[in-house]
Protein backbone atom coordinates (compact mmCIF):
# COMPACT_ATOMS: atom_id res chain seq x y z
CA UNK A 1 0.00 0.00 0.00
CA UNK A 2 1.41 3.58 -0.90
CA UNK A 3 2.10 5.51 1.97
CA UNK A 4 0.51 8.73 0.83
CA UNK A 5 0.36 11.97 2.66
CA UNK A 6 -2.13 15.26 2.37
CA UNK A 7 -1.84 18.44 3.97
CA UNK A 8 -3.20 22.25 3.10
CA UNK A 9 -0.62 24.63 2.58
CA UNK A 10 -1.87 28.27 1.81
CA UNK A 11 -5.12 27.83 -0.60
CA UNK A 12 -3.85 24.66 -1.68
CA UNK A 13 -3.54 20.16 -0.80
CA UNK A 14 -0.25 18.92 -1.72
CA UNK A 15 -0.32 14.96 -1.89
CA UNK A 16 2.85 13.48 -0.64
CA UNK A 17 3.61 9.71 -1.30
CA UNK A 18 6.41 9.03 1.15
CA UNK A 19 7.92 6.12 -0.40
CA UNK A 20 9.30 7.62 -3.42
CA UNK A 21 9.21 11.12 -2.94
CA UNK A 22 6.36 11.87 -5.98
CA UNK A 23 4.32 15.26 -5.34
CA UNK A 24 0.73 16.38 -6.57
CA UNK A 25 -0.29 20.15 -5.67
CA UNK A 26 -4.16 20.83 -6.66
CA UNK A 27 -6.57 23.30 -5.57
CA UNK A 28 -9.77 24.81 -7.84
CA UNK A 29 -7.93 28.16 -8.28
CA UNK A 30 -5.86 30.24 -10.98
CA UNK A 31 -2.58 29.79 -8.99
CA UNK A 32 -0.97 28.00 -6.08
CA UNK A 33 0.24 30.05 -3.17
CA UNK A 34 1.62 28.21 -0.61
CA UNK A 35 1.50 30.23 3.32
CA UNK A 36 5.24 27.53 4.35
CA UNK A 37 7.96 26.40 2.41
CA UNK A 38 7.41 22.35 1.49
CA UNK A 39 10.96 21.56 1.36
CA UNK A 40 14.11 23.54 2.84
CA UNK A 41 17.53 22.77 2.31
CA UNK A 42 19.41 22.71 5.34
CA UNK A 43 22.98 23.20 5.98
CA UNK A 44 24.15 21.82 9.62
CA UNK A 45 27.66 21.47 9.81
CA UNK A 46 30.72 22.95 7.38
CA UNK A 47 33.15 20.53 8.77
CA UNK A 48 34.36 17.54 5.86
CA UNK A 49 37.36 15.65 6.55
CA UNK A 50 37.12 15.28 2.88
CA UNK A 51 37.99 12.59 1.10
CA UNK A 52 41.88 10.66 1.26
CA UNK A 53 42.51 13.89 3.57
CA UNK A 54 41.50 16.16 0.72
CA UNK A 55 38.49 18.21 0.32
CA UNK A 56 36.80 18.76 -2.86
CA UNK A 57 38.33 21.93 -4.89
CA UNK A 58 34.96 22.88 -6.15
CA UNK A 59 32.98 23.15 -3.00
CA UNK A 60 30.24 25.81 -2.64
CA UNK A 61 30.17 25.51 0.71
CA UNK A 62 33.83 25.78 1.44
CA UNK A 63 33.49 23.06 4.48
CA UNK A 64 37.14 22.12 5.81
CA UNK A 65 38.20 20.01 8.47
CA UNK A 66 37.74 22.74 10.82
CA UNK A 67 34.83 23.40 9.82
CA UNK A 68 31.77 24.53 13.04
CA UNK A 69 28.91 22.23 13.50
CA UNK A 70 25.53 24.56 13.34
CA UNK A 71 23.09 24.14 16.69
CA UNK A 72 20.44 21.96 14.92
CA UNK A 73 18.75 20.80 18.38
CA UNK A 74 18.06 24.62 19.73
CA UNK A 75 16.89 26.47 16.89
CA UNK A 76 13.47 27.21 17.34
CA UNK A 77 12.09 27.93 13.46
CA UNK A 78 12.25 23.84 13.09
CA UNK A 79 9.92 24.03 15.81
CA UNK A 80 7.38 25.51 13.65
CA UNK A 81 7.61 23.17 11.04
CA UNK A 82 4.55 21.93 9.32
CA UNK A 83 4.00 18.20 9.02
CA UNK A 84 5.33 16.92 6.27
CA UNK A 85 7.80 19.37 5.52
CA UNK A 86 10.75 17.78 3.22
CA UNK A 87 14.44 18.97 4.68
CA UNK A 88 17.39 18.24 2.69
CA UNK A 89 19.45 17.87 5.06
CA UNK A 90 23.80 18.80 3.56
CA UNK A 91 27.14 19.84 4.90
CA UNK A 92 29.98 19.58 4.92
CA UNK A 93 30.02 15.81 5.99
CA UNK A 94 26.82 15.44 7.77
CA UNK A 95 27.97 12.31 9.84
CA UNK A 96 30.60 14.52 11.18
CA UNK A 97 27.95 16.51 13.53
CA UNK A 98 26.88 15.18 17.25
CA UNK A 99 23.57 15.66 16.74
CA UNK A 100 22.62 14.05 13.79
CA UNK A 101 20.45 11.05 15.36
CA UNK A 102 19.28 13.67 17.79
CA UNK A 103 17.69 15.83 15.30
CA UNK A 104 16.74 12.98 13.06
CA UNK A 105 14.89 11.96 15.84
CA UNK A 106 13.38 14.80 16.38
CA UNK A 107 12.35 15.29 13.15
CA UNK A 108 10.64 11.95 13.62
CA UNK A 109 8.57 13.36 16.55
CA UNK A 110 7.25 16.14 14.34
CA UNK A 111 6.52 14.28 11.44
CA UNK A 112 9.02 15.67 8.93
CA UNK A 113 10.24 14.11 5.93
CA UNK A 114 13.82 14.13 6.08
CA UNK A 115 16.96 13.33 3.88
CA UNK A 116 20.75 13.11 4.15
CA UNK A 117 23.43 13.85 1.02
CA UNK A 118 26.74 12.11 1.59
CA UNK A 119 30.22 12.01 -0.85
CA UNK A 120 30.60 8.74 -2.14
CA UNK A 121 33.34 8.13 0.00
CA UNK A 122 31.44 8.30 3.12
CA UNK A 123 28.56 6.34 1.71
CA UNK A 124 30.66 3.71 0.95
CA UNK A 125 32.51 4.04 4.59
CA UNK A 126 29.19 3.99 6.76
CA UNK A 127 26.73 1.81 4.45
CA UNK A 128 25.60 -0.01 7.90
CA UNK A 129 24.74 3.19 9.74
CA UNK A 130 22.90 4.79 6.76
CA UNK A 131 21.06 1.71 5.85
CA UNK A 132 19.99 1.46 9.26
CA UNK A 133 18.41 5.34 8.91
CA UNK A 134 16.87 4.58 6.18
CA UNK A 135 15.27 1.43 7.50
CA UNK A 136 13.96 2.89 10.20
CA UNK A 137 12.89 5.73 8.44
CA UNK A 138 14.73 8.75 10.01
CA UNK A 139 15.43 9.38 6.96
CA UNK A 140 13.06 9.15 3.78
CA UNK A 141 16.10 9.80 0.68
CA UNK A 142 19.61 9.37 0.84
CA UNK A 143 21.80 11.43 -2.13
CA UNK A 144 25.15 10.31 -2.97
CA UNK A 145 27.51 12.14 -4.70
CA UNK A 146 29.38 10.53 -6.98
CA UNK A 147 32.77 10.31 -8.24
CA UNK A 148 34.12 8.29 -10.64
CA UNK A 149 35.66 4.56 -9.09
CA UNK A 150 38.19 2.11 -10.01
CA UNK A 151 36.84 -0.75 -11.85
CA UNK A 152 36.94 -3.24 -8.50
CA UNK A 153 35.13 -0.45 -6.27
CA UNK A 154 32.48 0.13 -8.79
CA UNK A 155 30.76 -2.77 -8.52
CA UNK A 156 30.74 -2.82 -4.87
CA UNK A 157 29.31 0.78 -5.07
CA UNK A 158 26.29 -0.48 -7.37
CA UNK A 159 25.43 -3.45 -5.17
CA UNK A 160 25.25 -1.41 -2.12
CA UNK A 161 23.31 1.73 -3.73
CA UNK A 162 20.91 -0.86 -5.01
CA UNK A 163 20.12 -1.88 -1.02
CA UNK A 164 18.42 1.19 -0.34
CA UNK A 165 15.52 1.71 -2.49
CA UNK A 166 15.88 5.83 -2.57
CA UNK A 167 19.03 6.27 -2.69
CA UNK A 168 19.80 8.77 -5.68
CA UNK A 169 23.04 9.30 -7.21
CA UNK A 170 24.10 13.16 -7.48
CA UNK A 171 26.67 14.31 -10.38
CA UNK A 172 27.68 17.65 -11.41
CA UNK A 173 26.93 19.43 -14.65
CA UNK A 174 30.86 20.41 -15.65
CA UNK A 175 32.44 17.71 -13.73
CA UNK A 176 31.16 14.35 -15.28
CA UNK A 177 31.28 12.68 -18.39
CA UNK A 178 28.82 10.81 -20.82
CA UNK A 179 30.92 7.37 -20.37
CA UNK A 180 30.84 7.91 -16.47
CA UNK A 181 26.58 8.44 -16.63
CA UNK A 182 26.89 5.30 -19.29
CA UNK A 183 28.77 2.90 -16.79
CA UNK A 184 25.75 4.05 -14.28
CA UNK A 185 23.01 3.12 -16.56
CA UNK A 186 20.63 0.41 -17.08
CA UNK A 187 21.27 -0.58 -13.13
CA UNK A 188 18.06 0.39 -11.88
CA UNK A 189 20.20 3.50 -10.65
CA UNK A 190 18.08 7.00 -9.58
CA UNK A 191 19.99 9.89 -10.73
CA UNK A 192 20.02 14.01 -9.55
CA UNK A 193 21.94 16.37 -12.37
CA UNK A 194 23.02 19.28 -10.34
CA UNK A 195 24.08 22.67 -11.80
CA UNK A 196 28.02 23.79 -11.67
CA UNK A 197 28.00 26.15 -9.18
CA UNK A 198 30.13 29.57 -9.09
CA UNK A 199 29.80 30.34 -5.91
CA UNK A 200 32.23 29.53 -3.07
CA UNK A 201 35.87 27.89 -3.93
CA UNK A 202 33.52 26.55 -6.96
CA UNK A 203 34.64 30.40 -8.21
CA UNK A 204 38.50 29.64 -8.11
CA UNK A 205 37.74 26.10 -9.38
CA UNK A 206 36.47 27.51 -12.82
CA UNK A 207 38.75 29.80 -13.31
CA UNK A 208 41.42 27.39 -13.24
CA UNK A 209 39.13 24.63 -15.10
CA UNK A 210 36.57 26.77 -16.54
CA UNK A 211 37.56 25.12 -20.00
CA UNK A 212 36.80 22.17 -19.00
CA UNK A 213 34.00 22.51 -17.24
CA UNK A 214 32.26 24.46 -20.38
CA UNK A 215 33.30 21.42 -22.59
CA UNK A 216 31.76 18.47 -20.08
CA UNK A 217 28.47 21.47 -20.04
CA UNK A 218 28.41 20.76 -23.55
CA UNK A 219 28.71 17.11 -23.75
CA UNK A 220 26.37 16.65 -21.54
CA UNK A 221 23.78 19.05 -23.64
CA UNK A 222 23.89 16.70 -26.39
CA UNK A 223 23.94 13.46 -24.36
CA UNK A 224 20.90 14.44 -22.67
CA UNK A 225 18.32 13.59 -25.00
CA UNK A 226 19.87 9.82 -25.72
CA UNK A 227 19.84 9.34 -21.88
CA UNK A 228 16.31 10.58 -21.67
CA UNK A 229 14.79 8.99 -24.42
CA UNK A 230 17.01 5.18 -23.69
CA UNK A 231 15.79 5.00 -20.53
CA UNK A 232 19.54 5.06 -18.83
CA UNK A 233 18.08 5.10 -15.84
CA UNK A 234 14.97 4.86 -14.03
CA UNK A 235 14.77 8.12 -12.72
CA UNK A 236 16.26 11.51 -13.97
CA UNK A 237 16.30 14.46 -12.23
CA UNK A 238 17.60 17.94 -11.90
CA UNK A 239 17.81 21.00 -9.22
CA UNK A 240 16.74 24.36 -10.99
CA UNK A 241 20.55 25.54 -11.93
CA UNK A 242 20.92 22.37 -14.21
CA UNK A 243 17.47 22.60 -15.61
CA UNK A 244 18.86 26.38 -16.83
CA UNK A 245 22.39 25.10 -17.61
CA UNK A 246 21.15 21.94 -19.93
CA UNK A 247 17.68 23.82 -21.10
CA UNK A 248 15.60 20.35 -20.11
CA UNK A 249 12.53 22.24 -21.15
CA UNK A 250 13.41 21.65 -24.40
CA UNK A 251 13.03 17.94 -23.98
CA UNK A 252 9.62 18.32 -22.89
CA UNK A 253 6.25 19.33 -24.20
CA UNK A 254 4.13 22.38 -22.26
CA UNK A 255 1.98 19.53 -20.76
CA UNK A 256 4.99 17.70 -19.58
CA UNK A 257 6.26 20.71 -18.15
CA UNK A 258 3.55 22.01 -16.66
CA UNK A 259 3.07 18.13 -14.80
CA UNK A 260 6.79 18.14 -13.97
CA UNK A 261 8.34 21.37 -13.24
CA UNK A 262 7.77 21.98 -9.62
CA UNK A 263 8.68 25.68 -9.43
CA UNK A 264 11.87 28.08 -9.18
CA UNK A 265 13.59 28.81 -6.05
CA UNK A 266 11.62 30.13 -3.02
CA UNK A 267 8.18 29.80 -4.78
CA UNK A 268 7.92 26.82 -2.38
CA UNK A 269 11.28 26.27 -1.14
CA UNK A 270 13.91 28.17 0.83
CA UNK A 271 18.11 27.55 2.23
CA UNK A 272 19.01 27.46 5.82
CA UNK A 273 22.18 27.99 6.96
CA UNK A 274 22.37 26.55 10.39
CA UNK A 275 25.94 27.33 11.03
CA UNK A 276 26.26 30.79 10.33
CA UNK A 277 22.14 31.32 11.37
CA UNK A 278 20.93 32.63 8.17
CA UNK A 279 18.28 32.12 5.78
CA UNK A 280 18.28 32.71 1.60
CA UNK A 281 15.99 31.84 -1.28
CA UNK A 282 19.01 29.47 -2.27
CA UNK A 283 22.34 28.22 -1.23
CA UNK A 284 24.26 30.65 -3.93
CA UNK A 285 21.97 33.85 -2.23
CA UNK A 286 24.05 36.75 -1.55
CA UNK A 287 21.19 38.27 -0.08
CA UNK A 288 21.01 36.32 3.81
CA UNK A 289 19.06 37.23 6.48
CA UNK A 290 19.57 36.35 10.45
CA UNK A 291 17.36 33.36 11.18
CA UNK A 292 14.22 33.84 12.50
CA UNK A 293 11.71 32.38 15.06
CA UNK A 294 9.03 31.20 13.08
CA UNK A 295 9.51 29.45 9.67
CA UNK A 296 6.52 31.38 7.82
CA UNK A 297 8.16 34.55 8.53
CA UNK A 298 11.27 33.75 7.20
CA UNK A 299 9.60 32.04 4.39
CA UNK A 300 7.90 35.37 3.44
CA UNK A 301 11.00 37.31 3.51
CA UNK A 302 12.48 35.62 0.50
CA UNK A 303 9.11 33.81 -1.63
CA UNK A 304 8.84 34.29 -4.90
CA UNK A 305 5.46 34.74 -5.97
CA UNK A 306 3.96 32.37 -8.72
Amino acid sequence: MANIVHYKNGNYTAMLDLDNGTKIRYNNEDKLIPEFPESIDIKITNRCNGVYGKVCEFCHEKSTPNGKHGDIMTVKFIDTLHPYTELAIGGGNVLTHPDLIPFLNKCKKLKLVPSITVHQRHFMGNFDILKKLCDEKLIYGLGVSYAPLHPFEFFDFVDKITQIPNAVIHVINGMITWSNLMALSSRNLKILILGYKQFGRGIDYYNYNGLNIECLKTELYDWLPKIIEEEWFDVVSFDNLAIEQLDVKRLMSDDEWDKFYMGTDAQYTMYVDCVNKQFAQNSTSNERYDLMDSIVDMFNVIRVEN
